[in-house]
């Protein structure tokens, strides 16, 4: 079984963004189509920026199917940047013409990865660390997330997404089997309800009156997630660790809550653990009355739903810039202005399914793993079947 892992590769205003997804088995059927819709989703929301007008996000795979089946040798995918012909000479490989535009950069972005990257890196030019710390590599991961999805649904893991803030508006609704699906689907600012939708989009609104830009807090949950997943062995190997560092990645992205991690540290224990009690009719031959650990207890799944909450901070890059320095110069002047989003939560949902489903796939491939889906699947059956067992 070859180790599952993927690079990706690529700037913002590049040609295109490369990615190598290895580790994946044979058999699962694929198509870039199934990829495409997944991308797209990436591409919604309510206060997007103007970007989102110019690409129509879809990989092309170029090695590793074949006849609409993986091979189990490494997925290529190359997503084509539509607006590179606006950027050919400034994001040009050979070296250009010193009177060229090249539109170069030297105002910092507080809150970006401008400050400390063109330092680390020895930058005269702010755009070399802004065009890959870009948020637009997360199409990239959304693609690979995408595969990762489709090989879950293999064994019964599917993963969902909404929006449960947006600013100072919350959603009201925190039981998971009262969400409408449908209805985030359809939603504009992937919302639960139309109520919801109203309070978001007026948060949004006032942001962009006032020329600035809002965050949030977005849900992503695993459902059907078998028990064992992760260990508590190591610290290395606890899922919880893991699934942390997959969303912390995710550009602007400053807090991860497991469960009611937050809110479970305002109450007694008494209240906050969920009480095992027998039942024949779960497959583990037990179940837990309550889901306040988020489907995760000592970096191992125990069966329920895992359950992660996102903080997206506002995004740095506002139409009423803040004050900041010239990194060359060393003058106060207003910090650059890149085209981009009033509020990017909306958008950040199919990331933070791509991220868990990426995380996921992982443990399930150390897990269960094998060459081909089928073998992968049987694995799984037995391991399930195992519980049966478990007692006598």
């Amino acid at each position: 079984m070859t180790k599952f892992r993927f690079l990706t590769a690529g700037e913002s205003h590049g040609m295109g963004l490369t990615v190598i997804l290895e580790g994946i088995p044979s058999n699962l059927s694929l198509s870039e189509e199934y990829i495409r819709i997944d991308m797209s989703r990436r591409q919604k929301g309510y206060g997007s920026g103007g970007r989102m007008k110019i690409e129509k996000d879809s990989a092309n795979i170029k090695s590793g199917v074949r006849h609409g089946k993986t091979l189990g040798s490494p997925i290529s995918l190359w997503i084509e940047n539509k607006d590179w012909e606006n950027w050919t000479t400034a994001m040009a490989i050979e070296p250009v013409n010193e009177k060229d535009d090249i539109k170069r950069q030297t105002k910092i972005v507080p809150g970006h990865a401008d400050f400390p990257g063109t330092l680390k890196y020895n930058h005269k030019d702010v755009r070399n660390v802004l065009e890959r710390a870009s948020a637009r590599e997360t199409a990239a991961r959304v693609a690979v997330g995408s595969i990762c999805k489709k090989f879950l649904l293999e064994i019964g893991i599917d993963i969902k997404s909404r929006v449960i803030s947006i600013g100072w508006e919350k959603t009201s609704i925190t039981n998971v089997d009262q969400i409408n699906w449908e209805h985030v689907e359809n939603s504009i600012v992937r919302s639960t309800n139309t109520k919801e939708e109203q309070l978001f989009t007026n948060v949004i609104d006032q942001a962009k009156k006032e020329r600035t830009t809002i965050g949030g807090v977005f849900q992503v949950i695993g459902f059907g997630i078998p028990l064992g997943l992760g260990d508590y062995i190591q610290w290395d190997n606890k899922l919880d660790g893991k699934i942390a560092q997959s969303m912390m990645s995710i550009n602007a992205v400053k807090g991860v809550e497991i469960g009611n991690g937050f809110s479970n540290t305002e109450k007694y224990g008494n209240s906050v653990q969920d009480i095992i009690e027998p039942n024949s009719q779960d497959e583990r031959k037990f179940s837990q009355k309550t889901n306040h650990a988020g489907g995760l207890e000592g970096g191992m799944s125990n069966g329920n739903n895992i359950i992660v909450n996102v903080a997206v901070k506002p995004i740095a890059t506002m139409t009423k810039p803040l004050p900041s320095v010239d990194i060359i110069s060393g003058e106060i002047v207003e910090a650059a202005y890149n085209r981009s989003d009033i509020c990017q939560v909306a958008r950040a949902c199919p990331i933070g399914e791509a991220m868990l489903a990426i995380t996921l796939a992982e443990v399930v491939l150390e897990k269960f793993g094998g060459d081909s889906i089928q073998e992968i699947k049987r694995n799984y059956k037995a391991y399930i079947s195992s519980f049966k067992e478990y007692g006598k």
